[in-house]
């Protein structure tokens, strides 16, 4: 009777060793499983962490480049020396009778038929002190093409290191050599040598023509004609009334008629 009675003990003391023993495999099981998924936890918000530190970054790039687009030119529209207030050079006696604003820009083809049409006129006029004109040039040629604000740039650079007298020789120059809105379109090194022949020192005015010296000055006048209700070129004013017509034989009556 003992001796069964202690092989029985003897059983019961090997299941509850057994189950002790299950019981620290289940603890050391469920603990590898929290620890690796703690593990996996880390990881994740680290991963959460590099991916929010990026994005970050790429959104302060996009972000950036959005608002240097938005913005235009970041340039400043400091206006060159001898322009007048409306993004303009006057030439003329001040007092003179009559006043003429020309909103052009220098790749319109039907800017340049008008100017040959008027310049000799008109020029007498203003050298006779019967009017004064008020050149306006704009970029709004620019979806065809740079050169629409390369040469307004460039125009604005001759107004500002040499004075108005050659700044019209350029004009004319400009329009006397004029491309086809297709192109091909003359390069700055062509408006320098342009400029030059106008009467323009190359060292004062190739700097401003290549690096775009006054293209914030040139969006701000295409900006200040658009607010004004300019949509088109050439866009003439006599006397402050726009001048109409049904061709551009009508504008040049009412300019120089």
């Amino acid at each position: 009777m003992a001796q069964k009675k202690s092989s029985h003990r003897t059983a019961e003391e090997k299941a509850a060793t057994a189950a002790k023993r299950d019981a620290r495999r289940a603890r050391t099981e469920r603990a590898r499983a929290q620890a690796e998924e703690r593990r996996k936890a880390a990881k994740r918000k680290e991963q959460l962490t590099r991916f929010g530190l990026v994005a970050g970054v790429l959104a302060l790039i996009v972000g950036g480049y959005f608002l240097v687009t938005n913005l235009g030119s970041d340039k400043p529209d400091t206006a060159p020396s001898g322009a007048s207030g409306n993004y303009g050079m006057v030439i003329g006696d001040a007092d003179a009778p009559k006043e003429i604003v020309v909103y052009e820009d220098f790749l319109c083809p039907f800017c340049g038929q008008l100017e040959k049409t008027v310049r000799d006129q008109l020029d007498a006029a203003v050298e006779a002190g019967e009017v004064n004109v008020e050149y306006r040039p704009l970029p709004f040629l620019e979806r065809i093409s740079d050169y629409s604000p390369e040469s307004a740039n460039a125009f604005a650079v001759v107004l500002d290191a040499s004075g108005p007298e050659v700044a019209k020789a350029f004009h004319d120059l400009l329009f006397d050599n004029q491309p086809s809105e297709e192109g091909p379109f003359p390069s700055k090194d062509d408006l320098v040598d342009l400029a030059v022949e106008a009467g323009a020192k190359e060292s004062d005015v190739r700097p401003g023509i290549e690096d775009m010296a006054f293209e914030g000055w040139v969006d701000a006048a295409g900006d200040a004609a658009s607010k004004d209700g300019i949509n088109s070129t050439p866009t003439v004013f006599v006397d402050g009334q726009k001048a109409e017509g049904q061709t551009l034989a009508d504008i040049a009556k009412a300019m120089v008629g």
